[in-house]
């Protein structure tokens, strides 16, 4: 091949791998409504994409909470007020990896005592903000230049970017575990990332509870495999004896458990069957959580 022909086609080779992350996913644009999100508001600007190296140009100091969660791309646009340019409602809309990693990120941002809204699979709204997710997506709306817009603006902004989602309004399958009397409702959240800040717990769920009037937490931690499981439950019960602490081992043909205090998290009981560890942390009394803990097995068929 002559001198010419091998730089053009380095060129050629140079261009199709400069192509951005966020190219293949382009349709994303098409979520947010171009012509506008509700009467009177108009779309500002045409609508802007932020893959994960770009993430930080959009929300930095915030971007890295999203990683964890199989964030792929984000479209964002600004819809401006009619009758009063200054305002505005800036729309994001996130594609994370799957259904409970977009739940996970919108349970990192919900409170008890929200405003609770049907759109998509669960979503909340106030005075100045929406969010709700669905299928594999996080949507989030926010007001600028006022503190408060009214509701209506916020539902009806948000009912027409869910339209143009995927019809999926369902719940991640691994919540219904904790749909049960004792845990409070709306409480769970899954963190993708070292839960408890514990290394060995690579993710799981974690949701408050009421025993014997006390409030605790619970957990569960999925893995890939049993041998994981009890892989992760032992890396916890040697931190728990390096650490000194009060700690009862009970093993079973079928399952392992511990009651202990943890240093960070005070009386523990966590038990390891099958592929999932399942446990309560903050507990005055660390026994009594079994028949919790038991409860929760058996609802995720562990018998």
């Amino acid at each position: 091949m002559c001198r010419s022909g091998m730089i053009y086609l380095i060129i050629i080779c140079v261009l199709c791998t400069s192509v951005p992350v966020v190219a293949a996913d382009s349709s994303i644009e098409n979520v947010l409504p171009a012509r506008g999100c509700t009467e009177d508001w108009i779309m500002k600007d045409k609508v802007t994409l932020f893959n994960r190296d770009t993430l930080f140009d959009h929300i930095n100091g915030e971007a890295e909470l999203y990683f964890p969660y199989g964030f792929e791309v984000l479209a964002t646009a600004t819809y401006m007020n009619r009758g009063n340019p200054d305002l505005w409602v800036v729309a994001d809309v996130y594609k994370m990896g799957s259904l409970i990693d977009a739940f996970g990120i919108y349970s990192n941002y919900r409170k008890a005592d929200a405003a609770w809204v049907t759109i998509g699979a669960e979503g909340f709204v106030s005075s100045s903000q929406l969010m709700f997710y669905q299928d594999r997506y996080f949507v989030r709306l926010q007001a600028t230049g006022t503190t408060s817009l009214k509701q209506d603006i916020f539902l009806a902004c948000g009912r027409a970017v869910s339209q143009n989602l995927p019809v999926n309004a369902g719940h991640p399958g691994e919540l219904e575990v904790f749909r049960m009397p004792a845990v409070v409702l709306k409480s769970e959240r899954y963190i993708a990332q070292s839960l408890l800040g514990y290394a060995f717990f690579r993710r799981g769920i974690i949701a408050d509870a009421i025993l014997e009037n006390e409030r605790v937490q619970v957990i569960l931690v999925p893995e890939d495999s049993q041998d994981a499981a009890r892989k992760a439950f032992y890396h916890y019960y040697s931190y728990l004896k390096a650490e000194g602490k009060d700690i009862r081992l009970t093993e079973t043909p079928d399952r392992i458990s511990i009651t202990a205090v943890d240093p960070l998290y005070g009386g523990v009981f966590m038990e390891q069957s099958g592929r999932y560890i399942i446990g309560a942390v903050r507990l005055k009394e660390p026994s009594g959580a079994r028949q919790l803990v038991e409860k929760l097995r058996v609802r995720l068929g562990g018998g």
